[in-house]
């Protein structure tokens, strides 16, 4: 995936979603089968050869085209739509990551998305101080014409959206667009819905379960150039945010907090890791000031680019599928070992995937599922 920038016709939007929608499709998944095949619609037709390839008893459950069709005509009820990976109102930043969904479920002011943005994430059960620092960072760096991102929990995150929904604020949710998650929050989201933007990768319906937090917080510091985190226990989901930050390349800063709070020794820790210490507006600036001009990456969906590349032989298959196993191995390492082709190990695990036998890491090794 990569050129001059995807523009999805209604058909190619359509197969977009029913493809990242189908069993054991995941954005890496789904990159790679667009590469391969050069659309979405080739992919969906190759899908159960593919799986059957991988080992699988089953083809891929993928949803029909009147399902796909409904749930577009669901979101659009809500005033939403669905933008593609590399369409201009796709976050710019949030292209980059390797993970990055292919489409999203937008409502609200898609412009807000192609200015600079700062994520604010923090404890749920802040305190009087914790909410008030937000309060005033977000509010400072909205003055200065930056878009503030969060998870829209209670706590941090909404003080953090209430205090920039007149300048600019981005909700990233766990769920569906028609399941507000907390429901305390439910009025605030509607808020941003009309003034700021509401972002899912999720299905309509799809009530938020625990893993799904983690998956909304890459989009949260994806998006952004840097993540502020406010009131933080020692084991807490905006420690997760600030790793996978981390981990996408993004500045990461912390409020310092009383050793004598729990809420703080998380953001402390940060701090003594090297993360920015802050304790006003200024300071995020400061250190964001340099990145704030980023360019975006384009990508596209082109027939034309389809992958050319060679079946892995039944050697090749049989070294592979011998190296895996349930521990994780760097992919690079299963290449150099195995002998065979970037290609063919690509190949292979994209079969294998799909046939729900492969699980992917976040540090970008694999392993079979046993």
């Amino acid at each position: 995936m990569g050129g001059h920038g995807v523009h999805l016709d209604p058909g190619q939007r359509r197969d977009w979603l029913r493809l990242i929608r189908a069993e054991n499709v995941g954005p890496r998944a789904f990159r790679s089968l667009i590469n391969r095949f050069g659309g979405a619609a080739a992919a969906l037709e190759a899908l159960p050869d593919l799986a059957r390839r991988g080992g699988g008893l089953l083809a891929p459950r993928v949803p029909t085209i009147a399902e796909a069709e409904a749930e577009i005509a669901a979101l659009a009820r809500l005033g939403g739509r669905f933008i593609a990976l590399g369409e201009p109102e796709y976050p710019s930043l949030l292209r980059e990551i390797d993970d990055a969904p292919p489409l999203l479920a937008l409502r609200g002011r898609a412009e807000l998305l192609d200015r600079p943005t700062v994520a604010i994430v923090g404890a749920r059960n802040a305190s009087g101080a914790g909410r008030t620092i937000t309060s005033r960072l977000a509010r400072g760096l909205g003055a200065a014409g930056w878009v503030v991102a969060s998870g829209l929990a209670r706590g941090i995150d909404a003080a953090a959206h209430e205090a920039s929904l007149a300048t600019g604020t981005v909700a990233v949710i766990a769920g569906g667009h028609d399941r507000p998650y907390p429901r305390e929050n439910e009025a605030l989201m509607a808020r941003i819905a009309q003034e700021g933007v509401v972002l899912s990768e999720m299905p309509m319906g799809w009530e938020p379960r625990a893993r799904d937090f983690p998956r909304r917080n890459r989009l949260v510091s994806g998006m952004s150039l840097g993540v502020v985190v406010v009131e933080a226990a020692e084991r807490s989901g905006s420690l997760i945010t600030a790793r996978l930050a981390g981990e996408q390349g993004r500045e990461v800063l912390a409020v310092p907090g009383s050793p004598l709070d729990p809420r703080a020794g998380g953001t402390n820790a940060l701090i003594k890791q090297g993360a920015a210490l802050v304790t006003g507006t200024e300071d995020v600036l400061e250190v964001l000031a340099a990145l704030r001009d980023r360019r975006p990456i384009i990508v596209e969906e082109d027939p034309a680019e389809a992958m050319e590349a060679p079946e892995p032989s039944d050697d090749s298959r049989a070294r592979l599928l011998t190296l895996l196993g349930p521990s994780p191995l760097p992919v690079d390492e299963l290449v150099v070992l195995s002998g065979a082709s970037v290609s063919e190990v690509q190949i292979l695990l994209l079969e294998l995937e799909l046939a729900g036998r492969l699980e992917r890491h976040r540090n970008g090794s694999v392993s079979l599922l046993v």
